[in-house]
């Protein structure tokens, strides 16, 4: 259950990164106008999710990768 809190936490963790990172002059001039606009999105509603699962399935490959490798080296 704490691994499923962690990896939840990292996801929203990430969400919230990518949607600063992406939009943050949107967010500061006018978050409410940003967020109502979602659904007539180019991309779709869904976007923000489906671009943060891309990015945590990236990163969670990264640390398994580096986990593994870790345990090659640690013998």
């Amino acid at each position: 259950m704490r691994l499923l809190l962690r990896e939840a936490g990292i996801f929203a963790g990430l969400f919230i990164l990518l949607s600063l990172i992406v939009h943050f002059k949107a967010w500061i001039d006018h978050p409410i106008h940003h967020l109502t606009a979602l659904p007539q999105s180019p991309l779709g509603p869904w976007h923000p999710l489906f671009l943060t699962a891309l990015v945590y399935l990236v990163t969670l490959l990264l640390r398994v990768g580096f986990r593994l490798v870790a345990k090659l080296f640690r013998i």
